[in-house]
């Protein structure tokens, strides 16, 4: 169920709320938004009856909601999330730009790749401790001493740290030496640790699974959110198809899909995406053009050597050619603000004239 609060509803109508559903054995979730605060309801297997809500003092009206997911929805929030991710935002109208290697190796590549991003402009830097390999023998990554190389990054460059967690454990200290919770694709239906990252105090990336449908991406941040952690990013990653061109196929056409259901902000991974260096400009501004809120690129200071997905990272003289790129792109899709306005479709307005630039 769906509680709408009137916009004159003040903290203590929608403490009044949630004190019944709690009392009803529920869960509320308050969402606040420009005009208006929603409330959701989670925890019930059945329908709720309105009359509990619909004399209550700044109660608008009650919905029942018969779609599989009530927190992640536009009907809950008309307006997109920022969610806040250590000292930067994102989906707050700015490209969002989350750069550096696919795993932690040494102190001197992770510096000389954070110099890197950092001269880019960008505010966000990933590094993975913690490596989930296809082979029990592949590098596995640094673990939590690869995470006290990650602070050493944002306390010297200033930039907001992304890493992944592969269980409970990993959790904790990444939360504890990270600014946001990286759940990667392999993990994407791993129920139990979506609801400890819901408990977390951190936000969340949360990676598309490697087959998942729209429903099933949508409703694994619906997890996350149930346990009242609203902090959610997703992020397309590409999924397995027939197609051999590359290791996976970036399905763009998630993004305005997304827009059109939930307020969450979305970014795109072409480096995992594609699995090729030379895919990653095209596939940027493609994801950019589709209404991404922004990227994540692997980069790597000598791609040749790296320990995993050499392949498809950008060396930092290539990334920062693309990021001058990315960012003008960027600027012109959003000159009137058409994409971040549209949750249907993007729009064109200034793209031709970007194409021009960029070509």
């Amino acid at each position: 169920m769906l509680i709408v609060m009137r916009s004159d509803a003040g903290p203590g109508d929608i403490e009044r709320v949630l004190a019944v559903v709690e009392r009803l054995g529920f869960r509320g979730h308050a969402m606040p938004g420009e005009s208006r605060t929603a409330i959701g309801i989670t925890g019930n297997e059945g329908s709720i009856d309105p009359a509990n809500f619909e004399n209550l003092p700044g109660v608008a009206e009650a919905i029942r909601v018969t779609k599989p997911y009530k927190l992640i929805s536009r009907d809950l929030r008309s307006e997109k999330s920022i969610v806040q991710v250590g000292t930067s935002s994102i989906g707050d109208g700015s490209m969002t730009m989350i750069a550096g290697p696919c795993a932690v190796e040494s102190r001197e590549q992770l510096f000389e790749t954070a110099e890197a991003v950092a001269a880019s402009g960008a505010k966000f830097f990933r590094g993975g401790a913690f490596k989930p390999r296809t082979s029990p023998y592949a590098f596995q990554g640094l673990g939590e001493d690869g995470l006290k190389l990650l602070a050493e990054v944002r306390e010297e460059f200033g930039l907001n740290i992304v890493t992944e967690a592969m269980d409970e454990k990993g959790i904790e200290l990444v939360a504890k030496y990270g600014d946001c919770i990286q759940i990667g694709a392999r993990n994407m239906q791993n129920f139990a640790l979506l609801k400890y990252a819901g408990q977390a105090n951190k936000p969340i990336l949360l990676k598309r699974g490697l087959s998942a449908t729209l429903d099933e991406f949508l409703l694994a941040a619906e997890y996350v959110m149930s346990e009242g952690n609203y902090q959610v990013i997703l992020c397309e990653r590409g999924i397995r198809t027939f197609a051999d061109h590359a290791r996976n196929t970036l399905d763009l056409s998630v993004i305005p899909a997304v827009r059109r259901i939930s307020h969450l902000p979305i970014i795109v991974d072409p480096s995992h995406g594609t699995g090729h260096n030379y895919m990653v400009d095209a596939m940027a501004r493609a994801g950019l053009a589709a209404g991404a809120d922004g990227l994540i690129i692997e980069v790597h200071p000598k791609p040749s050597v790296a320990l995993c997905d050499g392949a498809q990272a950008l060396t930092t003289e290539q990334y920062l050619a693309l990021y001058d790129q990315l960012d003008r792109l960027y600027q012109a899709l959003n000159e009137k603000g058409e994409v971040a306005a549209s949750p249907v479709s993007p729009a064109f307005t200034g793209v031709t004239t970007a194409a021009r630039e960029l070509s």
